[in-house]
């Protein structure tokens, strides 16, 4: 058998079912990598090796092999609690922070018989779509060290696209799934609202984030997703009566087949058009000219359209990312000035918005919401490129000027917020690498419940690119 972390995910599983290789063993493979590794990437902030190892026994002997992920490594974003390990949320307001209880997302990947093996960087409370906080070292893009993986789940890109993990969990409350997956070269899957019941995006503020995998490929990406909707009996375990439409057919079987012909959207406009200078770079414009073209061999059928203006939107959106903030637990002088500089921007714009000021940036954004699914449903998907520009440097972004900052994440990833504002699925596949090696990737999104299509889409253009082929070059131990 060639080394682990050389086969998909969906391979290693079918080789643990086989028993040609122990979770114990399997989890001592991806150890050893990360303490090899993880120095110069920055993909981990803690490595719970020693728990790592007694959960795999406890996998092996006591759960059962249909559990849908038995013995398959992951991580958990450090967003996400796990009783008795460090939750930093990529602040140093919480460098001593040990919770007592798991959040529902982490116990659902253990119901799944999967082995954590630590916790995944992230951006301060996941606030930037940039990985590059002052409580731990920056998480780099495998493909160039130089760069910056994105975020918020830059960690676990990092981690999946070095072949640290077989994949990994992620949430996207703004692109934090899909913007890590275009600067790594993933598929990452940003699930519509209220699909993954422990992490639904329904108890958020506008119901912007929501959990969903960063995989190598479109099957491994629907292989976790699966196991985070259903991770044991037949049925999802609903939190609230507001669900994705679901059929209760497994992803996977969508992703594995590939089949179907379906009626596209190629679009290069954004929510974000009348608020900023939005210039799509060559590089960008490449990735959804190879992807169109693809299409068009399969014989799917393809039309551009546009979105109309709405300047609503950048406003209101605005208004709540600040709102999002105001609750960080930040009270005293000593405690803020723990916090990076955004963040204490963000925290003191959100704690001076009115009632009326964030009520009416709600319903603007409902009203979005409404507008942009009726524009785009005489399609089943619409393709844009998945961000406009290559990777950012790391350091690139203006950590002393929150409007600075605010206006280069924008124009880096202006096509992925308004789908966490419409609430609707969208995957990255990373169909082209520039003449420096860089990943660009597009993103297509779907109907309201239309993983299904999303995948069955990614999968077809999968076997025509083999994208999963690619392998970043391995970093030295330090940097």
């Amino acid at each position: 058998m060639a080394d682990p972390h050389e086969l998909t995910a969906l391979e290693q599983w079918q080789a643990l079912q086989r028993r040609e290789i122990s979770p114990s063993e399997l989890t001592e493979h991806y150890l050893a990598r990360i303490e090899k590794f993880n120095p110069a990437l920055g993909a981990f902030v803690t490595v719970t090796a020693d728990a790592a190892r007694a959960r795999a026994r406890f996998v092996e002997e006591r759960m059962p092999l249909t559990a849908p992920l038995w013995g398959l490594p992951f991580a958990d974003k450090d967003l996400y609690q796990r009783a008795g390990v460090h939750a930093g949320f990529g602040s140093r307001l919480f460098a001593d922070y040990v919770p007592d209880r798991s959040d529902d997302l982490v116990q659902v990947l253990d119901d799944a018989g999967g082995v954590s093996l630590g916790k995944t960087n992230t951006p301060e409370f996941g606030l930037a779509s940039y990985t590059e906080s002052l409580a731990s070292p920056p998480a780099r893009t495998p493909w160039n060290l130089a760069l910056g993986a994105g975020g918020s789940s830059g960690g676990a890109a990092v981690a999946v696209a070095a072949r640290l993990l077989p994949f990994a969990p992620g949430s996207d409350g703004g692109g934090s799934i899909r913007i890590p997956a275009a600067a790594c070269g993933l598929v990452g899957l940003k699930p519509s609202r209220g699909r993954v019941p422990a992490a639904s995006g329904i108890d958020k503020l506008g119901g912007l984030s929501v959990g969903g995998p960063l995989a190598r490929t479109v099957a491994d990406a629907a292989l976790l997703l699966d196991a985070m909707i259903v991770p044991r009996d037949s049925h999802p375990n609903h939190y609230y009566a507001l669900r994705a439409p679901d059929d209760q057919t497994p992803l996977l079987a969508a992703a594995v087949r590939g089949e179907g012909r379906f009626q596209l959207g190629v679009m290069t406009t954004s929510a974000w058009d009348n608020d900023y200078s939005i210039e799509i770079a060559p590089e960008a414009q490449e990735a959804l000219d190879l992807a169109v073209a693809g299409f068009a061999a399969l014989h799917h059928g393809l039309e551009e359209t546009a979105l109309l203006p709405d300047p609503s939107y950048g406003p209101a959106f605005r208004t709540i990312w600040q709102a999002g903030a105001a609750s960080i637990p930040a009270e005293t002088e000593a405690e803020i000035a723990l916090l990076e500089p955004l963040t204490q921007w963000l925290l003191a714009r959100g704690r001076n918005l009115s009632a009326r000021e964030l009520a009416q940036a709600l319903a603007a954004l409902t009203a979005f919401e409404r507008s942009f699914i009726q524009q785009l449903s005489k399609f089943d998907a619409v393709l844009t490129p998945a961000m406009a520009l290559t990777p950012r440097p790391v350091g690139w972004y203006d950590a002393h000027d929150a409007e600075a900052n605010f206006a280069q994440q924008v124009q880096y990833t202006p096509f992925t917020s308004m789908i966490n504002v419409s609430g609707l699925p969208a995957i990255v596949l990373p169909v082209h690498q520039t003449e420096n090696g860089l990943p660009m990737g597009v993103q297509l999104i779907g109907r309201p419940g239309g993983e299904a299509t999303l995948l069955a889409l990614g999968a077809q253009l999968e076997r025509r690119i083999r994208w999963q082929e690619r392998v970043p070059p391995e970093p030295a131990s330090t940097y």
